[in-house]
């Protein structure tokens, strides 16, 4: 897998916001005990509709009050430091300050409500604006100072930590969204021209990271097929040295990059990650289940939004039918309550498993949230994705929910990717025709067809989509 270019790019973007950040730290720390947690800094995003905690540390006992707008309250540092308080929940409208007094004082400005989106996964949801299609253009016109990005540095952690390193919250202009995640980006673009509120973008992401290191302990519990890892992690060592903790490490990136997160409150969640669990299969769909689960548990909400990223096509090394594994796995993900799926086996590069088209990657995605999270009416929010078939002598007829318009070949010439099967198992290449909101499927060789494959392939491109232009998700109709 090609990811030296996003090694070096993300050496190259991070190294001195890295330094500014410990610099900034390491000057609060020698000039005051008082500090916040780290998604507070200025230009920060908070979500509007819900009551908002505000939290840090001090000298213990200390009394601490603290001001947003036009609203105070108070509280006291517990023994270990720890305070926290609550302000009702407000609605957008103009820059908020947030003034916290304790053993000293911190004042951050430029605060605004709006919608907060965590952006997470791996090298796909951390690649920049920088690095994706018609950059320069994209970067020139980047002025959108109520979008506004947070990143949170690489830090995988042994044990709950209670803060994170971060770059601070950074507004949109052609001076930083370069370094924006460009999915996230994209995300926040299209929500904010149907939503017309601020968009905050919460980065915790890393290239090349596998699922599980992300998946709280909750999350693990929750998934029967998983119990097995959570006997494990009951007795993971609790005190572990930190040298020993790697971004593979269990529960290293939740505990590092997640857990400092909570309770900062967030609309929901969009995901792009599987590229490192290619050859999980059906299994990765458990995993699905125990991040979404784990994630809503600890942030105490059940519905919780989620919307992930089906991979695109790319010509790893190895089984070319893992890929799809890992696309039904994703596809199979959908069953769980509030999720959606955006399918880019059309927007892919098998040559590159970076695809740089993430404008429409991004627009997917926020097409699920307006349709299903906001209520907006989008049209088709999602491409067909397969939901029966049924045998019809030698031939077999496929039914797909999200039809919108009807099915159509994206470039007009005929169905590709689809195979059958009969009672022998072996699947052969298939003439795919459409039929009204249904695909009929035949092959000459196969007179007492069983199943129906698409896509089955990891460098499959397949052009049947809906009339919106969205693409059909690949599927395979047996268990076998």
């Amino acid at each position: 897998m090609k990811h030296s270019r996003l090694k070096v790019a993300t050496r190259l973007l991070w190294v001195p916001l890295l330094v500014a950040n410990f610099a900034t730290n390491l000057a609060t720390r020698i000039h005051a005990e008082l500090r916040l947690a780290a998604p507070f800094t200025d230009h920060m995003v908070l979500q509007q509709a819900e009551e908002i905690p505000v939290w840090g540390w001090d000298v213990p006992e200390t009394a601490i009050t603290v001001t947003l707008g036009n609203r105070l309250t108070s509280t006291r540092a517990a023994a270990d430091g720890k305070w926290r308080v609550r302000f009702p929940q407000r609605t957008p409208g103009k820059p908020l300050s947030l003034t916290v007094r304790g053993s000293s004082e911190i004042v951050l400005t430029d605060i605004l409500i709006g919608e907060v989106w965590l952006c997470s996964g791996q090298s796909n949801m951390e690649w920049t604006v920088r690095n994706s299609n018609s950059a320069e253009a994209e970067i020139a016109s980047g002025h959108h100072p109520e979008i506004r990005h947070l990143k949170i540095l690489h830090t995988p952690a042994a044990i709950p930590q209670e803060s994170v390193a971060t770059t601070g919250w950074q507004r949109s202009s052609p001076a930083t969204v370069g370094n924006f995640s460009a999915v996230g980006y994209y995300f926040a673009r299209n929500l904010q021209d149907q939503l017309g509120v601020p968009i905050g973008l919460i980065g915790s992401n890393w290239g090349g990271t596998r699922i599980e290191p992300w998946i709280p302990p909750a999350g693990f519990k929750e998934v029967p097929a998983l119990r097995k890892i959570a006997d494990h992690l009951a007795d993971y060592p609790k005190h572990k040295e930190d040298g020993a903790v790697n971004h593979q490490s269990a529960l290293a990136l939740y505990n590092g990059m997640i857990h400092p997160l909570v309770p900062y409150p967030i609309r929901g969640a969009i995901w792009y990650q599987g590229e490192s669990n290619n050859g999980n299969g059906m299994l990765y769909h458990e995993k699905m289940k125990a991040l979404i689960g784990g994630w809503r548990t600890v942030w105490h909400k059940p519905q919780l939004p989620f919307y992930f990223v089906q991979l695109a096509p790319f010509r790893y090394k190895g089984d070319a039918t893992w890929l799809p594994g890992i696309w039904d796995a994703q596809r199979h993900t959908l069953t769980v309550a509030h999720t959606g799926m955006a399918v880019t086996t059309d927007i892919g590069d098998v040559d590159d498993i970076h695809p740089t088209n993430k404008q429409d990657v991004g627009k997917r995605l926020a097409l699920w949230a307006l349709a299903c999270t906001y209520q907006k009416e989008v049209g088709s929010y999602s491409g067909p994705l397969y939901q029966s078939i049924k045998v019809e002598g030698d031939h077999v007829r496929v039914f797909f929910d999200h039809t919108d318009g009807g099915l159509v070949s994206r470039d007009g010439k005929p169905l590709n990717w689809f195979t059958i099967a009969g009672p022998n198992q072996k699947f052969v290449d298939a003439t795919a025709t459409i039929d009204g909101d249904t695909v009929m499927v035949h092959a000459n060789e196969v007179k007492n067809p069983q199943a129906v494959r698409f896509g089955w392939h990891q460098e499959a491109e397949p052009n049947l989509v809906n009339e919106a232009g969205l693409p059909a998700s690949p599927f395979r109709s047996d268990t076998w």
